[in-house]
């Protein structure tokens, strides 16, 4: 099977019953989008005082109400969980899913968050450096090797996880990344880089990505471009909501599409949207993969 040009993806909140998040779910793959994810947070930015639900607890849980999407968390923050843990839970998820799992990880940004809980929050030389060791704890262990490790962060002494994972030769990497010491991490290790700002924001990061990648000698081809589309924030950076029509989805797709973006994760829409959403699924969606197709020559 060749390697699709375009994906599209859709992100829903943790604070839902679970019973909703499952059929939200079930919709989402059967409309035929490639991933759903959830997200990774104690309490909800936006709504602190409402209900939040464990990430990766609910990932497995959701995982067993679906059949053939990809499924994710978007992103895990490495302030939360030691990495060997986060690659167990991947191991874990990777199995309950049949191998559907995407491993997004971050570094950690919501810094009150942690302030609430006693969670130590690094300055951003030190987040940066106990992501890189995270990342490579994560990438070795989820490779099946035995792993010995003796970073400024974190150490590990002939750990191993049993079993492998299912996807060989481990589950997708999407790292998330703003900033260039970042994105250096990812143009070592990410199967998936992902990111948000506006779409020169995204031009700038896509090509230090692409930069990193030359200085190591990897196909920069070998990366997926992710966007993450929050809807209020692109709203306010003068882009439309993308689910306030079918042509408002493509010209946020068209314009980040322009500067090298190939994956499109937007925030589930509002119920009232739904029906947007369905439109999009059924008449707009086909028509960007064939387009992207071609263009891409693939």
């Amino acid at each position: 099977m060749s390697k699709p040009s375009i994906r599209f993806g859709i992100c829903t909140d943790n604070a839902f019953p679970f019973t909703t998040m499952a059929d939200y779910w079930q919709r989402v793959e059967q409309l035929g989008f490639d991933s759903v994810w959830n997200c990774d947070h104690f309490n909800r930015p936006s709504d602190p005082e409402g209900p939040y639900y464990e990430a990766w607890t609910l990932l497995a849980a959701l995982a067993t109400h679906t059949e053939r999407i990809r499924i994710g968390v978007l992103v895990s923050s490495n302030t939360f969980r030691h990495p060997a843990l986060l690659a167990q839970s991947a191991v874990t998820v990777d199995h309950v899913s049949s191998g559907r799992l995407e491993l997004g990880f971050g570094g950690g940004w919501y810094e009150p968050e942690h302030e609430r809980f006693g969670i130590e929050f690094p300055g951003p030389g030190n987040l940066r450096r106990r992501y890189r060791e995270a990342v490579q704890i994560v990438d070795s262990l989820l490779r099946g090797e035995t792993t010995t490790f003796a970073g400024r962060f974190y150490e590990l002494d002939s750990a191993y996880l049993r079993p492998a994972p299912v996807q060989k030769p481990r589950p997708p990497l999407m790292l998330a990344a703003h900033k260039p010491l970042m994105l250096r991490v990812c143009a070592e290790y990410a199967d998936a880089w992902n990111s948000y700002g506006t779409v020169d924001e995204m031009r700038l990061r896509n090509e230090t990505l692409d930069e990193h990648c030359a200085d190591l000698g990897r196909d920069p081809t070998e990366i997926w471009r992710s966007f993450y589309g929050w809807s209020a924030r692109m709203t306010d950076q003068g882009l439309p909501d993308p689910w306030s029509s079918c042509s408002a989805f493509e010209e946020v797709v068209g314009r980040y599409r322009a500067v090298g973006i190939n994956e499109f994760i937007i925030d589930l829409p509002r119920p009232e949207q739904f029906g947007v959403m369905e439109q999009v699924a059924r008449d707009v969606l086909p028509r960007l993969r064939a387009e992207a197709s071609r263009t891409d020559g693939s």
